[in-house]
């Protein structure tokens, strides 16, 4: 191996060692196996120094760092890599952080067909072991672009993937040098979620992009490829909150070096802003302006107008009364108060697979009676959603799903998707209103309506999600619950992996459904969907997928058989099926606009080892 040996730190490293060092030597064996340092550049002594100097800088500075002590409460921060290059860093002035989230994205253009064997050749992840990569899932977008459509191929298993592995970040000057002792995070390792991992989400994999088939489900000729591979690690656990970097006056970068290719660390410039015009944090008010009949409910046909406020953590309004900012001015401009909205038009998502946790969509809902809350299994096409004269979508009605429920994007569906199928998007710099007006159907079953706002708040390093619900009451005063058939999600989702930490920050369950309808062009929205499909590849589940009373909570809920229910989560099914069905054409939903109808009310009445 070529260069020094990797530092060993002090200070705030994990208390650990002999972890963190089994992590290290693993990495620098399997570097050495995989042509890591031989297939990267030679590492400069000024910038990683020697073990024994860099470990007396991070002591030396750890000792400072007590005496001098930080005022201020850790934030957690978002770190970047693109194609071997940091993004940089905004962060307030002397701030204490940690680090909530890392992405990791290496790309290679391809004008034919192979595989993912450019990255294996050649960018960032080149040196990595790819020994063991296979293709585990395909899947078309049923939207075409201007080249056709999209073909996407998801690949897992390559010795990078799986390995356990782990990052030093080192808070450094100008010229390398330390400015505070350097902390280690651990990633550990595909297939088993342990207590020492310090990120709730580990997800390593890559992905080859087909831009240009002909027709779905057919790539015949296509010559427009791209290969990516994707590290994300999001939600840092309870111990690893713990695990913070002081960034005093001096501090210009910050250095990530992965375990598995300690010789070439990423630098991040950091930029330390004084005295911003905001705080961090994110929360949010929805507030009803149509008043209620003197008895606080609400008449079944009512127009309900609600207004929708932003604010920083300290209270502060993140835009002034009456308006949002335009979808020009969040994307393009310089969005000072870091509000968000939908971008999987310039980073594109895939559930599970594709950074989901980047899309940003905020938006709105209505959904009731609670004691009617179920799965929305209506489709709701593209011609709903670029409709000029609709700014809210009706997604399920009671006559056909069993419940009532409207969403609105922001900015409105029409000006959203409309401006992004305009050649010059005159629709994204259309004024963005705070109020809408959500419209209770005239035969309106009594009960409790939920209103719920989702939204993302970017904002000098931090990302975060935030979610407001409130209740509305419609024909009685009396409050309804909803009668949920799955829980407690946090036997597994618990320090740092709360529901109201991952996603869209919403530990209310009831609260989901609408925004979570099947759309046209993209199936898989429905949450049984999602939950099926995320916990079924995920690896990382701590108990057996058979079992459904790990979730469910009655023998009921498993029973409704569909494509969608089945084949969100199994790969396969028998040939007697694929005659009867037709075969699997998504990963998602198994095939196409049929996947939610219900097969049959006979068969699969049990599920084998569900525990119910």
């Amino acid at each position: 191996m070529r260069g020094t040996n990797a530092p060993t730190v002090k200070g705030n490293a994990p208390g650990n060692a002999g972890s963190t060092l089994g992590v290290l030597l693993v990495a620098l064996l399997l570097s050495t196996a995989c042509g890591g340092p031989e297939a990267l550049p030679e590492a400069q002594p000024a910038e990683l120094g020697t073990g024994e100097a860099l470990e007396a800088q991070a002591q030396a500075l750890s000792e400072e760092g007590e005496r001098r002590g930080s005022p201020k409460a850790a934030l957690g921060v978002a770190l970047e890599v693109e194609d071997g290059v940091g993004m940089p860093l905004r962060v307030r002035a002397g701030q204490t952080v940690y680090i909530n989230q890392i992405d990791i994205r290496s790309s290679v253009a391809a004008s034919r067909d192979e595989g993912l064997a450019g990255l294996v050749r050649s960018g960032d992840f080149a040196g990595l072991g790819w020994l063991g990569v296979r293709k585990v899932d395909e899947e078309f977008e049923i939207l075409s672009g201007e080249e056709g459509y999209k073909r996407r191929r998801f690949y897992r298993n390559a010795a990078w993937m799986d390995l356990p592995s782990g990052f030093f970040v080192e808070p450094v000057d100008e010229a390398g040098r330390l400015t505070g002792a350097p902390i280690f995070l651990n990633a550990g390792q595909n297939g088993q979620r342990q207590d020492t991992d310090d990120f709730f989400v580990r997800r390593f994999r890559a992905i080859q992009w087909t831009y240009d088939c002909p027709a779905l489900h057919d790539c015949t000729g296509a010559s427009n490829y791209l290969e990516e591979a994707l590290l994300e690690l999001r939600n840092a656990r309870t111990q690893a909150k713990q695990k913070t970097l002081v960034l005093n006056a001096k501090t210009q970068g910050l250095r990530l070096r992965w375990t598995l290719r300690p010789f070439s660390a990423y630098t991040i410039p950091v930029e330390q802003v004084a005295q911003p015009a905001y705080d961090y944090g994110f929360s949010m008010d929805v507030t009803p302006v149509t008043p209620p009949l003197k008895d606080g409910t609400y008449a079944p046909g009512t127009a309900v107008t609600f207004r929708l406020t932003l604010k920083d953590g300290s209270g502060k309004r993140l835009h002034p009364v009456g308006w949002l900012p335009t979808y020009n001015d969040v994307i393009f401009g310089a969005n000072d108060a870091g509000i968000q909205y939908y971008r999987a038009f310039f980073d594109p998502t895939a559930t599970y697979y594709r950074r989901k946790h980047r899309e940003r969509m905020m938006m709105a809902q209505i959904i009731g009676p609670a004691q009617r809350i179920q799965p929305i299994r209506a489709i709701i096409d593209m011609d709903a959603f670029v409709d000029p004269a609709v700014d809210v979508q009706t997604i399920s009605t009671a006559a056909q799903d069993g419940v009532f429920s409207q969403f609105r994007t922001f900015p409105s569906a029409n000006k959203l998707f409309g401006g992004a199928f305009d050649p010059v998007h005159a629709a994204w710099a259309a004024p963005v209103s705070d109020t809408w007006t959500f419209t209770v159907p005239a035969n309106a079953e009594p009960g409790t309506y939920l209103v719920t706002v989702k939204g993302r708040r970017v904002f000098l390093g931090e990302d975060i999600p935030s979610s407001k619900t409130v209740e509305i009451q419609v024909g009685t005063k009396q409050r309804t619950q909803p009668a949920l058939t799955t829980g407690p999600c946090n036997s597994c989702h618990s320090e740092g992996g709360e529901l109201s930490t991952v996603l869209h920050g919403n530990d209310n369950r009831a609260a989901c459904a609408a925004c979570h309808a099947p759309l046209g062009f993209e199936l898989e929205g429905p949450v049984f969907v999602r939950v099926h499909f995320v916990h079924s590849r995920s690896e990382r589940v701590d108990t057996s997928l058979a079992q459904c009373s790990k979730c469910h909570l009655t023998k009921q809920s498993v029973q409704r058989t569909s494509k969608a229910a089945c084949l969100s989560c199994h790969k396969s099914y028998p040939k007697s099926h694929e005659q009867n069905f037709g075969p699997i054409t998504s990963m998602y939903v198994g095939g196409g606009r049929e996947s939610f109808q219900q097969c049959t009310s006979t068969c699969h009445t049990t599920h084998p080892q569900s525990g119910l």
